[in-house]
């Protein structure tokens, strides 16, 4: 589920479930109506996100490439450091802002990812 809410200047989406293949019909019409409302700042978070893939990935990179060419920044608050590792390896990191200090209302407390090569999450 991608809820949409807005503010004068912020557009937020606030997603919950999964967020992959399965989901991918729902993407084109959010990104259209996000685009739409051409607010300067995009906040996505990402606090109730259970899983996302390669596809997630993919719908999020196109959202926040498209607010940075109006000249725009994309936020990801609430975003695993399993979500932002798979952002990581689509090469598209420095196209979101991370929100580090949001805390999430359901906070389970730290993940227990590890990257495959031992680094640091992404934070």
């Amino acid at each position: 589920m991608i809820e949409i809410s807005t503010s004068s200047t912020t557009t937020t989406l606030t997603i919950a479930g999964d967020l992959d293949l399965a989901e991918r019909d729902q993407f084109p019409e959010i990104a259209a109506r996000v685009v739409g409302l051409r607010r300067q700042l995009v906040v996505i978070d990402m606090c109730q996100v259970t899983f996302m893939d390669s596809t997630g990935a993919a719908f999020l990179i196109s959202l926040a490439d498209s607010g940075r060419k109006r000249g725009g920044a994309t936020v990801l608050r609430g975003a695993d450091p399993r979500d932002l590792f798979v952002i990581e390896i689509c090469g598209a990191l420095d196209l979101f802002r991370i929100d580090t200090e949001h805390r999430c209302e359901t906070d389970v407390g730290p993940s227990d990812f590890r990257r495959p090569d031992g680094a640091p999450a992404p934070a």
